[in-house]
C-alpha cells in the first residue's frame, strides 16, 4: 500500500510539474498599440466604506469573456494589494490578491479591511494570460475606514 501512495504521489508532482511546463508554452496575445486599462472609480486616495464598488474602463480594446475566440478583446483581472504584477509567461493567478473578470464585467463590490491598499487592473487573453506587452492600470491607494 505505501509503495502504491508514493507512486501515486510521484504520478501527482510530475503531472503538476508538466501542466505547469505546459502553460510556460501558453502563446501571448500581441496588445493593440492602443489599449489601455484603468480604474475610473473609486479616485486614486480616497476613502471607502469597508464594502465599495470599483468600476473598470478599458479604451483600444474591446472586452469579451474568457475563451473567447475573438480577436483583439480581454477581460479584468483586479489586482489588490499586489506588489509585483503577476508573471508575464503563465496565466494571471486566481486568489484573493488577484480577482479575475472573466464574464468581461466591468464593476464589482470589494470588502476589504480598514486601512491602506492599492488597487490596479490587468488585462488578461482568452486565457488568462497577460497581453504581450502587459496592459495596466495606474496603481491607486484607497483607504478603507
Amino acid at each position: 500500500m505505501k509503495s502504491f501512495m508514493s507512486r501515486a504521489a510521484l504520478a501527482g508532482l510530475l503531472l503538476s510539474a508538466s501542466m505547469l511546463a505546459g502553460a510556460a508554452d501558453i502563446p501571448r496575445t500581441q496588445a493593440p498599440a492602443a489599449a489601455k486599462v484603468f480604474i475610473v472609480s473609486p479616485a486614486d486616495g480616497a476613502t471607502v466604506d469597508k464594502t465599495f464598488k470599483v468600476k473598470f474602463g478599458v479604451e483600444g480594446i474591446a472586452l469579451a469573456p474568457a475563451g473567447d475566440q475573438t480577436a483583439h478583446t480581454g477581460h479584468h483581472h483586479l489586482l489588490i494589494d499586489v506588489d509585483t504584477l503577476p508573471a508575464e509567461n503563465m496565466p494571471i493567478p486566481a486568489d484573493a490578491n488577484h480577482i479575475h473578470f472573466g464574464k468581461a464585467q466591468t464593476e464589482t463590490e470589494v470588502t476589504l479591511a480598514p486601512g491602506k491598499h492599492t488597487l490596479q487592473l490587468e488585462l488578461g487573453d482568452k486565457n488568462h494570460m497577460p497581453f504581450d506587452p502587459v496592459i495596466v492600470s495606474k496603481k491607486i491607494t484607497v483607504i478603507v475606514k
